[in-house]
Parts: structure tokens; sequence; C-alpha cells
């Protein structure tokens, strides 16, 4: 599947099959996100891979009660850490945010060529999902995906169109 593909076809998948997913699969797609750009280089994140059943349900509680994420194969928590990030972002915000979510999307659209499903999870307690995977008070996290290979098929959303997201030469 070329870029332009996995970009016009990936979606958020909730129903995953149970079939655990190849070692060599999972290294693909994380490779991929180590492509990603990130200010200076810094590439100031890492993934916490979750096999783990009970630590799945327990991350799925974290996310507010989002039981498909528990029925994945594989969670990914993905961490940014701000002190290893290059600087802010507009004079307001850690390039770590930044840095991470282009990482994941690079991870999410990997998957999908590779015929996983993804669904990117912003909806999370922080500080629970710290507890549950152990992550340090100096490290973010700034999103979650289960992965797996899919067991649905969803029709694409809605997508505004390029006039109303798109303005040239000045904000309108």
């Amino acid at each position: 599947m070329d870029l332009m593909e996995a970009i016009k076809t990936r979606r958020s998948i909730r129903r995953f099959k149970e079939i655990p997913v190849p070692e060599s699969l999972l290294k693909d797609a994380l490779n991929a996100s180590r492509s990603a750009p990130s200010a200076d280089n810094a590439q100031p994140w890492k993934f916490v891979i979750i096999r783990d059943e009970q630590t799945k349900v327990r991350l799925a509680a974290a996310c507010n009660g989002q039981k498909f994420i528990a029925q994945a194969p594989i969670v990914v928590v993905a961490c940014g850490i701000p002190d290893e990030a290059f600087q802010t972002v507009g004079g307001y915000m850690s390039s770590h945010v930044i840095d991470v979510t282009i990482a994941i999307d690079h991870l999410t659209l990997a998957a999908h060529a590779l015929g996983l499903g993804t669904c990117w999870i912003a909806w999370f307690k922080e500080d629970k999902v710290r507890e549950v995977v152990g992550i340090p008070e100096d490290v973010r996290v700034v999103a979650l995906t289960p992965l797996g290979y899919p067991a649905e098929t969803p029709e694409r959303t809605p997508r505004k169109s390029l006039e109303e997201l798109v303005v040239y030469d000045r904000y309108q």
C-alpha cells in the first residue's frame, strides 16, 4: 500500500481479532515511528508496549472505561520526555508533544499499511496511566493506541472540505 492510500483508508479501529501480532510487524510499525521528524532531531519519546492482559484492563479503566482498548493484543503508550525536547513551540508548548504526535501518526499509518488497526486515544487520566505503567513524573503520557488485526471495517467519517480548512496569505 502506498502512502497516499494508507492516509486515505486508515480508520480508527475499536474491534480487534484475537490473533497475536507478530513481533516482526510490531517492529516494522515501531521503526516507522523512528523516522518521524522532531525539533532539532531530539526524538524525545518512548513507547511502552503492553501485552499483559491485566495491565490492558487497567489501562482501559484509566482511559475512562474504553473497554475496547483492552481487547487489542497490544496497547502502545506514547510518552514524551520534556527534558529531552528541543524547546518550546510558539513560546507556549514543549516540542515533545508535537514530536510524539508525529511519531505516533507514523506508527498508525505504518500499522495500517501492514494490515493492522489502531485507534488514537487522547481521552485518558494521565495520573492513572502513569500509575498502571510505572511512568516517572518527568515523563508525559501524550497518547495511547490499541494495536491489532481489525475485526471491523468502519466507514469513512465525514471530513471538512479543503476550503474550510485552508486559507491563503492571511487568516480568514
